[in-house]
């Protein structure tokens, strides 16, 4: 079992706890998914920064809210998904293209390999209209239909369905250069 599943589990079973203990415990299962939502949704370095303090902060203020009936993983993701698009909303019109930047290594030019890689995934679903990019982003974060489903408010088959559009038209894309 993986150890943020591991600690998923040890955080719904668990006794009745603080908002700020269950804050430390939410932030180091999913806080390195957070900065890579948060990327997802803002390109620019400064406003990325400030994107993700507030998620944190509305996550931390949500906690109190928070009785188990999904899992903390849902949770954490809803809560990031409704501060991103609020920001989407806030900002419309500019781009966001920044998933996560290139690996630092010894090996150049496999690192400008994959970051010429990532830069053209990035364009490709920064097209995508907001949903399609949420969606996109929650499933590189390894959710399933079902757990995008609670997050963005589809049905399971609804999010299955858009998820194999997106995959299908993002691999036309990148054959075509990008072209629309």
């Amino acid at each position: 079992m993986s150890a943020v599943l591991a600690s998923q589990r040890r955080v719904e079973r668990a006794a009745p706890m603080s908002r700020d203990a269950r804050y430390r415990e939410a932030t180091e299962a999913f806080g390195a998914a957070l900065a890579r939502l948060a990327s997802g949704y803002e390109a620019d370095p400064d406003k990325r920064r400030d994107l993700l303090q507030d998620m944190h902060a509305a996550l931390w203020r949500s906690l109190d809210s928070f009785d188990g009936r999904c899992s903390l993983r849902t949770w954490v993701y809803r809560v990031a998904h409704n501060v991103g698009a609020t920001h989407l909303a806030r900002h419309a019109g500019r781009r966001f293209v920044e998933l996560e930047d290139a690996a630092d290594g010894v090996d150049l030019e496999a690192n400008v390999s994959r970051a010429l890689l990532l830069e053209k995934l990035h364009a490709l679903i920064a097209a995508l209209p907001p949903v399609g990019r949420q969606m996109m982003l929650l499933y590189l974060e390894g959710l399933d239909a079902v757990g995008i489903s609670e997050v963005v408010g589809l049905t399971p088959t609804n999010v299955a369905t858009r998820i194999h559009r997106l995959k299908a038209a993002l691999a036309k894309r990148a054959r075509e250069g990008g072209q629309r």
